[in-house]
């Protein structure tokens, strides 16, 4: 166990296996009260206060989801959810954010996180997302959704073409999975950035084509077509 780990466990019998959470947060009193808040809710609590040791214990200990945030000391939010990814751990991370634009939205948009939540934020809303996380978690496996040579592995996040895997980030996967879940559709920059940039993004749509760029470099260019004015259709290619 890491030094710098304080627990808070839920009442009731041992037998009942709480969801075990990671909260990583500098501000210590912010830290007890979103703890014991969470706790009082049936969660099982794991507090640090800086980044490596987040990191640290997340990579000795098995959580159900990490509620990070991005001003740490040591390491900041986005090096810590980035090496959490590039190693291949999948857990669900919650990112907290302040509203004083520390918020940086080009380190940001391919950490890796599942959601955002912008400081000062309301107890409730913390805890509604933290379920929302747990039971998307919670789902079945997600399908493999194949489109010509193309498979895309919704669970383990990964992209075949003809049988041979293909490295992509965390944003050039989650743009391509809303293109093949519509395939043969048209779906529009504004539709992607929705579902892919669900953290209120406010830059220029224009980053779409960025990673369609980049998905046709790895992928083949005649998998995604460009509809002018309207998006872009994920098809068989060649």
């Amino acid at each position: 166990m890491h030094p710098h780990v304080t627990q808070f466990r839920p009442p009731g019998p041992a037998a009942h296996r709480p969801h075990r959470l990671l909260l990583v947060e500098d501000e210590k009193r912010l830290a007890l009260s979103l703890a014991k808040g969470l706790m009082a809710e049936g969660y099982a609590v794991d507090v640090v206060h800086d980044g490596l040791a987040g990191l640290h214990q997340a990579g000795e200990q098995s959580y159900d989801l990490i509620v990070l945030d991005i001003m740490l000391p040591g390491m900041n939010g986005y090096r810590v959810c980035g090496a959490l990814r590039a190693a291949g751990d999948e857990v669900p991370i919650l990112m907290l954010t302040a509203k004083d634009g520390e918020y940086d939205e080009a380190e940001g948009l391919d950490t890796g996180a599942d959601d955002y939540l912008t400081k000062p934020f309301s107890y409730v809303v913390l805890v509604a997302r933290v379920k929302a996380l747990l039971r998307r978690r919670g789902r079945t496996a997600p399908p493999v959704l194949r489109v010509g040579a193309l498979a895309i592995d919704q669970g383990a996040r990964r992209v075949e073409r003809d049988g041979a895997e293909v490295a992509l980030t965390t944003k050039e996967f989650a743009v391509l999975e809303q293109l093949a879940l519509r395939a043969g559709e048209v779906v529009s920059k504004a539709e992607i950035l929705e579902h892919v940039w669900d953290f209120a993004y406010e830059g220029d749509v224009n980053i779409i084509e960025v990673y369609v760029s980049a998905l046709r470099r790895k992928l083949g260019a005649g998998h995604i077509v460009t509809v002018r004015g309207a998006g872009y259709r994920l098809v068989a290619g060649e």
